[in-house]
């Protein structure tokens, strides 16, 4: 029986922790919750929304979501939507806090700019809707004054007022042109007035690379047919004219199109013609359809838009790929030798067993291989004299794989920080950059044993 008193307070811990867990803590759970809920904007979750109304004193826009295009608009009239816009304001009203709570059933509403606002927002989720009044700002910065109409209570949140004042039909139309993502794109047609340019993506290993068809079969300059693509992904409309007599009026002033871009997708095709029929205007316009909208564009879309084949074609000189050369002679005024590629190890062909420093090699060749023209001088090669290139600085040619001339490239004069030179890849002259004249090593620099020798920063 000495036990019973420990017993006794067992059993008093044992009911008080069942009353805790029983009722205590589910009340204060149940307090968090109300308080969360107290403190939301919209009761809504954002999964759960079907429909969207924004009315102001101009005009009423209606929106529903649907599963194949999100957002779109339904009235004034039925056409895509700008889903970034449309998310953006949803999310703001998701997301928004109650700061306190002004008024409960004012019949005052003009001291929060309530009595006229500015904008009326009503959110449907299937059968259930809530309306909000935008009021005026609050006390500090980004906060709104609103009136939610399902329990009549004024609220100051948390509402940043660039998110739903000074909106307009125009911000939530789709203002982007093209619809694509870069690597579904399969061919790019730019069609100018006199001239055609086709370029179109190799399945290649270990990647694909883009390659012009037309007006020659050539390798394209990546980082500018991935620049193309940029701006036809970022070509907005800055302004719309529908379909009526201001379209029609218009469309007799636009003659051929700068350029006409067809993208080619495996889910079919895109096209954009680009006009400016008065270049002094300032203006600029494109159109997708015939029978669509016109899109008012910045101008200078016009210039990111038309450029020559040279600016497309992989602008290399020498005309072939570092990891395809299997042989490469290098010739300047001082000495002549042989680089040979064995196994993906480089020899020397004049001196077959001595070990070379392959690092320094491929750095080496992977220069002369992917050396570029900084500008073109002349279209096609001419006299070559004025250019130093009849008895060249220095001169590289490169056997492929297949056992033949793959590669060639030579180096002339050079004067401010640029050489003459002419390659195999694209025909003329053009400018590189002089350094490489001081980077071409000689037979003892390549040398394992010399670079062993060498003192690390020399």
């Amino acid at each position: 029986m000495r036990y019973w008193p420990t017993c006794v307070l067992a059993l008093v811990l044992a009911g008080l922790g069942l009353y805790l867990y029983v009722i205590e803590l589910p009340q204060k759970e149940s307090h968090e919750r109300q308080d969360t809920v107290d403190k939301k904007v919209l009761l809504f979750e954002q999964d759960s929304l079907s429909g969207l109304i924004i009315k102001t004193d101009q005009q009423e826009l209606v929106f529903a979501r649907t599963p194949e295009k999100g957002w779109v608009l339904t009235a004034p009239l039925s056409t895509e939507a700008d889903q970034r816009e449309v998310q953006s304001l949803i999310r703001a009203l998701v997301t928004g806090i109650v700061a306190r709570t002004v008024e409960d059933h004012s019949t005052n509403l003009a001291p929060f700019g309530l009595d006229n606002p500015v904008t009326t927002i009503t959110v449907v989720a299937g059968a259930a809707r809530e309306t909000f009044s935008i009021g005026d700002s609050g006390p500090l910065t980004s906060t709104l004054y609103v009136l939610r109409e399902s329990d009549h209570k004024v609220l100051l949140t948390n509402l940043a007022p660039k998110d739903f004042v000074n909106k307009t039909l125009m911000t939530f139309r789709r203002k982007d042109l093209l619809s694509l993502s870069q690597g579904d794109v399969e061919r790019i047609r730019l069609t100018y007035p006199t001239t055609e340019i086709v370029l179109y993506q190799a399945q290649e290993k270990p990647k694909s690379k883009w390659k012009i068809r037309y007006p020659i079969e050539a390798a394209a300059d990546q980082t500018e047919v991935r620049a193309l693509l940029f701006r036809l992904e970022d070509l907005k409309a800055l302004g719309i004219i529908d379909p009526g007599p201001e379209r029609d009026a218009l469309t007799k002033t636009l003659t051929a199109p700068k350029v006409k871009v067809t993208i080619h997708l495996a889910d079919g095709d895109q096209t954009v013609r680009v006009y400016q029929p008065d270049p002094t205007s300032g203006e600029a316009f494109a159109e997708t359809s015939p029978t669509g909208p016109l899109y008012r564009i910045n101008p200078g879309a016009i210039r990111d838009l038309t450029k020559e084949l040279f600016t497309f074609q992989d602008k290399r000189l020498l005309g072939i790929d570092f990891a395809d050369i299997a042989m490469l002679s290098v010739k300047t005024s001082a000495e002549h030798y042989v680089l040979i590629n064995q196994q993906n190890e480089w020899v020397l062909e004049d001196q077959p067993t001595e070990r070379l420093d392959q690092q320094a090699v491929d750095l080496f060749v992977s220069r002369i291989a992917n050396v570029p023209s900084e500008e073109r001088v002349i279209k096609q090669a001419g006299p070559l004299a004025p250019y130093g290139l009849v008895t060249p600085a220095a001169e590289f040619i490169a056997t492929g794989r297949e056992g033949k001339i793959a590669g060639k490239l030579s180096i002339g004069s050079h004067a401010n920080g640029l050489a003459y030179a002419m390659g195999q890849r694209i025909p003329g002259i053009f400018q590189i950059r002089a350094d490489l004249l001081t980077q071409i090593p000689g037979k003892k620099d390549l040398l394992a044993a010399q670079a062993e020798k060498t003192p690390a920063g020399h």
